[in-house]
Formats: structure tokens, sequence, C-alpha cells
């Protein structure tokens, strides 16, 4: 639930509060802006807004600052005091907003950042930097847990998934100080996006081999130039459902830098995967649809978005790619954006450890959701081959790093990190979250041990249930 608008007489002390060091108007504020940072074993992210506030449609100019003297020592947020600090980057970014859910229902925003060669308001070419020691890119964002009290369901996912999936996003937790503000602990993230340390994929040619790859697409919603496809969601029945469609957005290159030809020819390969996938002769290994995808790694994207049970998998942000056919003539998946799982969604009987994810249309349809899960799911999940290599997989999983032993100490390592030195206790008053009901059927925790508890009893459960499925 949101929170209520402040009377005028709180915006307004809200208001002097955020402008009291820089004169600018923070339009998101934390609830509390008086925490203050002194020293802390995470890295610290300075941002200066060189604008009157920040858009989430247009970037804006601004400079970033980040300190981190390594792993185990503190960092110190009055460097006059401190001097000779280790600065893992200092300079111009363009800024803004980012996210669709996570922007409209939580208070405390994500920010999308592109590191420059110079201001923005000058020449603003990008610039490819390796931050806090993930690989050279200009494209990071600024996750904001919120939702996620845990602070650590998307971190937890990559981590587990990391082993099995081609490229996982890597992220590193960081205290931001925005224009003086506290603005708590987010996510330095990489971007599900190409480039030689992200989704190493050649950018696609006019013609031949080069014609054929490298895109990176996306299932979602209508927010961005999107292809429909040809065939619709289905429901438990197996019929279609008429008045849902499946939407792709093309999200490297971007739909407006494509060619026409270039348009047509991966909208063509989307088609006749999916034509293979609906055909009769779908099982077929040689002219069903398993020399369009990559099985494996369809098989690692579905167990990982039902390990955590995140609704919002398979249907938004589900982002596919594919190589040049010289390399891979075969879709892959990649995972993003799983702050909503492991139980903490309002919506889509999110909460639950005992139903599939992909079975979810009719369900999801009669809650109103626009946007349903494609109909690739029940059909490969209809195919003896298919379901054998998931259950095979999901065995591999379970004696490595996925058996509980090793989650649970996954989620401990995590939570070390981020109650370390105090931090969580800062973000905690700048955003005061426990004891409040943020939607119907959400875990209330009392405190920060009791939401680790908690996430930990969640994932015991869906373990059982998915081994009992999958023997």
């Amino acid at each position: 639930m949101r929170r209520l608008l402040p009377t005028p007489i709180c915006l307004i002390l809200l208001i002097l509060a955020c402008t009291a060091c820089t004169g600018k108007v923070h339009q998101f504020p934390p609830d509390d802006t008086s925490v203050r940072l002194d020293s802390t074993h995470l890295p610290i992210v300075w941002i200066e807004v060189d604008a009157d506030s920040i858009s989430r449609t247009t970037r804006v100019p601004a400079r970033m600052t980040i300190i981190h003297n390594g792993e185990g020592h503190l960092n110190y947020a009055d460097t006059a005091s401190h001097p000779g600090q280790h600065i893992d980057y200092r300079g111009p970014i363009a800024l803004r907003y980012r996210g669709n859910s996570t922007y409209h229902a939580s208070d405390k925003k994500p920010y999308s950042i592109r590191t420059l060669k110079a201001p923005l308001n000058r020449s603003g070419k990008k610039r490819k930097v390796s931050l806090l020691g993930m690989g050279k890119d200009n494209n990071w964002a600024l996750l904001a847990p919120y939702a996620d009290k845990s602070m650590m369901r998307d971190l937890l996912t990559y981590t587990l998934a990391r082993p099995w999936m081609e490229y996982v996003p890597q992220g590193r937790y960081c205290e931001v100080i925005i224009d003086g503000v506290y603005y708590g602990i987010y996510i330095l993230m990489e971007v599900v996006s190409t480039g030689k340390q992200r989704l190493a994929l050649d950018k696609p040619g006019q013609s031949g081999d080069a014609l054929t790859g490298g895109y990176l697409m996306e299932v979602d919603c209508n927010d961005e130039p999107t292809y429909t496809s040809r065939y619709h969601p289905t429901g438990s029945d197996g019929r279609p459902i008429a008045d849902r469609r499946i939407l792709f957005q093309f999200k490297s290159p971007d739909y407006d830098d494509l060619s026409p030809r270039q348009q047509r020819y991966i909208t063509g390969r989307i088609d006749q995967m999916e034509q293979a996938l609906a055909s009769e002769g779908y099982r077929d290994p040689q002219q069903g649809y398993r020399q369009h995808i990559d099985v494996l790694s369809f098989v690692d994207y579905q167990l990982m978005t039902e390990l955590c049970h995140n609704v919002d998998g398979y249907r938004l942000s589900g982002k596919f790619y594919k190589r040049r056919d010289s390399e891979d003539p075969r879709f892959k998946m990649a995972l993003w954006d799983t702050d909503l799982a492991y139980g903490n969604a309002r919506h889509s009987e999110g909460w639950r450890t005992d139903t599939w994810v992909y079975q979810g249309n009719d369900m999801l349809r009669r809650g109103g959701e626009v946007y349903l899960v494609p109909f690739w799911w029940q059909r490969l999940n209809s195919d003896p081959y298919y379901t054998a290599t998931l259950k095979a997989r999901w065995a591999q999983y379970r004696q490595s790093n996925m058996s509980d032993e090793r989650i649970m100490a996954t989620i401990d390592s995590l939570a070390r990190v981020l109650t370390s030195h105090g931090a969580m206790d800062r973000n905690s008053q700048a955003w005061p979250r426990w004891g409040r009901q943020v939607w119907p059927n959400h875990y209330v925790a009392t405190d920060y041990a009791d939401e680790v508890a908690h996430l930990k009893q969640w994932i015991t459960q869906r373990l059982a249930w998915i081994d009992a499925q999958l023997r």
C-alpha cells in the first residue's frame, strides 16, 4: 500500500529537509532525511544531480563518486578527515529513474546510470568502466529494494543461477547519498545487455550470417515499441485465450535502430520458433521446437523462475537472445527481476509454495492481469523429453549449490553483508517498514532477522514441494 500524500504543511517541511544543503527538490525523498552515514563496510556511492530534478523518461546530467577501500575495510563518508581512500569511480553520468512496477509501486525509486566521457550537457559520449570489480560497460542500474524487505531476493537468485546459466548479471550492495541526502542501501547492478563483459553478442549486419545475430529481446508489456506474437496465451485446457496477446520488445539493438531487413529477419525467426512449438509435430527432435531453442537454457530459466515462484516470470522481463547462426542458431534465456519472488507478491497468489507459475494463466486472467504466460511453457512441459531434462537438471541443482544447506548458507552470507556495521539499521531508519502491512497476504516481519527467518521458511517449503513434483 502506498503512503498517503503528505499534508501541505508536512510537504513543505519535507521539501525544506531535502533542500537544506542543496537547494534542490527531491521528488521521492526517504521518510527520514536526517540519517547520517559516517562509516560502512559497503561501498559509498555519491551522486550530485546537475539538474533541478530527476526524470523517468529523459536522462539528466549528474556526477558520481564511489569509494570502496576493499572487502573488510571501512569506507568513510567524511573524506576530509579520511583522505587517501580508494576512489573506485569518479566522473560524469547520465541519470534517470528506471523500472515499471518497481518505480510505480515503491516509494524508494531505482535509477538507470550511463557512465560518460564528458558531462551530458557537453559531448555526453558513453564511457565503459569497471565498477566495484564488475566488467567494463557503460550501462548500469541502481536497484532499490523496497517491497523486498530482505533486500536479497535478486542477488540470491543470481547467485544460485550463476553456475548454470550462460550469463547472469552481477551486483554489489552499496549505500547511496544523493545531493547530500542519505538514501539507504541499493544494489549497483549490471543490466542484461549486450557487450564484451555482458552478453557477448555481435552486432547484427544486413546480410548473410551477420544478419542472423545477435539480438536481445524480451517478453514484456506495451510501454515500448513491440512485436505481437501470432499466437495467444493458452489456458489450462490448452485453448487460446483470445483476448490476450504476447508482446515482444527489442532491447539490443533497440527497435528504432533495427533496419527493416533486421526487423523482418528476427521477427521471422520468432514466428518460426512459435510455429514449431504450436505444431502437431512439436516433439519431433529434427522438425520440432528443439531446432529453435536451447533446451537446457529454457530448463534453467524455468527452474529458477519456479524455485523463486516469480509470478512476473515468463510474461514480464522474459529476456531471450540469439547469436549468429554460425555460433548457435537457437534462442536462449536470461534472468532478470525477481524482487517480488519467494512469496513476496500481493498478486497472482505469489505467496504460495505449492503451485507452478507457468500454469497460472487461468488465475492471472481471473485476477485481471493483462499480460499472461506465453503458450511456450505449457507446450514444453507436455513433452516427455523436456520434462526428463527438467528433472535431471533439478537433481544436479540439489546435489550442488542448491542443497538446503548451501542455499541457507548463501542467505546467511548476504544477510551478514547487509547488517555489517549498521547498514541495515541506517536503511531501516531512512525507510521504516517493520510492522507495516505493505499489501494483503504480505508477511509482516517484526525486524530484519524475522524477515530472513521467514524467507528461509518459505524456501524450505518450496524446495520440498518441487522435490516431490520432480522425482
